[in-house]
């Protein structure tokens, strides 16, 4: 099961489909514009100047990590700097073999298949993928039963750059069949700094940068949290000032939607007060725990747990989840004596 998308989760980093557009007018072109992952752009400027200069399509690319991170972004990027097409597509949407074979007939050389979500493709259509990766040749069975043959299709050297959130839901097969496999992290405060500074300047949104450090201490690490903030506080400074934006206007703005200094919103706090409040800190199963917040268990554990750890308001052992020490004082609430 998947996160379900909630319009009303401002702090989701999952992207909204009304967001597509904006995010695009933000998306950084060029690698030198691309703030953040230092050390994957470095492996990724000598990965692709090496193909350049063999005059190659480069190899096969995996980016994960949690959502909101950049991998669409960096998979642009990529075939940007490449100089080549970008193809887009997703596991779920290629339902048939016959879907994936129309994709990869049509590509050109060089040109470049992103396809997101590729966790969840399914494994019929996997199989097929592995002869296009490693020989660019596809497989087409013609015919049923004793009298069925199968007619091998030449490709055109192309590259897949897959995206997952959920890199251990690949198959093994699937994994050793990209030649490099980049983990994104969530960002250094300063970084979403810079990237809410770059956005607004963009936007031709005037923006202190006390009210750029306030968007960015709430925005959990992630730059597309940081660019929806940025929106909803640029929309407020409008209707509630004279459109700049001050650092009193961003905790205005920041609080009416019930997103706290260090990013958390309604349901984190809800998560932490109800392990505190009702099961004594923990240990609590997850699936007791979405019982007892009315969330789904993935939602808990893909969007919420990640920072939360990250925090450390929350430890993950096998027995449960424990609320820690820094959580309690964060709630203005007394630990217990065990964990002072």
């Amino acid at each position: 099961m998947d996160i379900k998308n909630d319009d009303n989760k401002v702090i989701s980093p999952e992207e909204k489909e009304e967001e597509k557009s904006f995010e695009v007018s933000l998306r950084p072109k060029k690698l030198d514009e691309y703030v953040g992952q230092d050390k994957i752009k470095e492996n990724l400027e000598i990965f692709m100047e090496a193909a350049r200069r063999r005059k190659e399509p480069i190899e096969h690319v995996l980016l994960y990590g949690p959502p909101g991170l950049g991998k669409t972004t960096l998979a642009h990027i990529i075939a940007s700097e490449m100089g080549t097409s970008i193809k887009v597509t997703s596991g779920p949407a290629i339902e048939k073999t016959g879907d994936l074979a129309a994709i990869l007939t049509n590509l050109q050389e060089g040109d470049i298949l992103f396809i997101d979500e590729i966790h969840r493709m399914n494994k019929n259509i996997e199989e097929v993928l592995y002869p296009a990766m490693e020989d660019y040749a596809l497989d087409i069975i013609i015919g049923k039963g004793p009298s069925a043959r199968t007619l091998r299709l030449d490709l055109p050297k192309f590259t897949i750059i897959g995206a997952t959130t959920k890199v251990g839901m690949l198959s093994h097969p699937l994994r050793d069949r990209f030649g490099s496999i980049y983990r994104l992290n969530f960002y250094e405060s300063s970084d979403i700094e810079k990237i809410i500074a770059r956005n607004s300047r963009i936007l031709k949104v005037e923006a202190h940068p006390e009210a750029i450090i306030e968007i960015a201490k709430r925005a959990r690490r992630t730059p597309r949290i940081a660019n929806r903030l940025l929106k909803r506080v640029r929309d407020f400074a409008e209707v509630k000032s004279d459109g700049i934006l001050t650092k009193n206007i961003s905790d205005a703005s920041l609080n009416a939607l019930e997103v706290d200094e260090l990013g958390l919103d309604e349901i984190d706090r809800r998560i932490l007060k109800t392990i505190i409040e009702k099961f004594n800190g923990g240990p609590i199963g997850v699936n007791t725990l979405a019982a007892a917040t009315f969330e789904e268990t993935d939602t808990i554990e893909e969007l919420y747990e990640p920072y939360l750890m990250q925090l450390g308001f929350l430890h993950r052992t096998p027995r449960g989840r424990i609320a820690t020490k820094e959580a309690y004082l964060h709630l203005g609430l007394n630990p217990p004596e065990t964990l002072i």
